[in-house]
């Protein structure tokens, strides 16, 4: 771990060895990443998992001079751009059937939903990235690195009880949004 973290730092300052060097270690990670993501994903998808991982691979590469605080965090920047190109691509899809989702709890163990519930989830987790950065890194990392609580715990540096009573809680506050937010749907149609 803290050889990924060095190999950050070093390479925000512009080392192109270090960025051959970085990708070679994540790569492995990046691609279990996207197959665990590509496997919720719907049967017959035009986008494969390489192609999901070439992707971020030049978004990350663009971002590199961002502030990598840790292995961590670079992870979970790529699960979140994983994310976000996943629902940009069933967004330019044409004709889509979703499968409808009871709650939350649901969405969070299954993936499959309607795309409005897909971007307003998106959106929920954009605000609670600025309300709460360390729940929204907790859900990235548990929902979609598919960490263990013990390896979310780990890579977090927290302990294993305040891990989990912030994946509770997180889940907590995302569950009672998109119920305000069902709620609110069907009320501005009857108006």
């Amino acid at each position: 771990m803290k050889e990924i973290t060095q190999l950050l730092s070093e390479w925000r300052s512009g080392s192109r060895e270090v960025e051959n060097e970085l990708f070679s270690l994540v790569l492995p990670d990046l691609r279990r990443l996207a197959h665990y993501l590509m496997k919720r994903e719907r049967k017959g998808h035009s986008l494969q998992s390489t192609e999901l991982v070439n992707q971020i691979y030049v978004r990350l590469v663009a971002a590199k001079d961002r502030d990598w605080q840790n292995r961590a965090h670079f992870f979970a920047i790529a699960a979140r751009a994983m994310r976000r190109y996943l629902i940009d691509h069933a967004r330019r899809r044409p004709n889509a059937n979703f499968v409808s989702l009871e709650k939350i709890e649901h969405f969070l163990s299954t993936g499959s939903a309607k795309i409005d519930q897909i971007i307003a989830m998106d959106r929920l987790l954009d605000t609670l990235a600025k309300e709460k950065p360390e729940w929204c890194t907790v859900v990235e990392v548990k929902y979609f690195l598919g960490q263990t609580d013990e390896e979310a715990a780990e890579a977090l540096g927290l302990r294993l009880r305040t891990m989990q009573r912030m994946w509770k809680d997180a889940r907590q506050w995302l569950f009672e949004r998109m119920e305000s937010a069902n709620a609110e749907v069907p009320a501005r149609q009857s108006r």
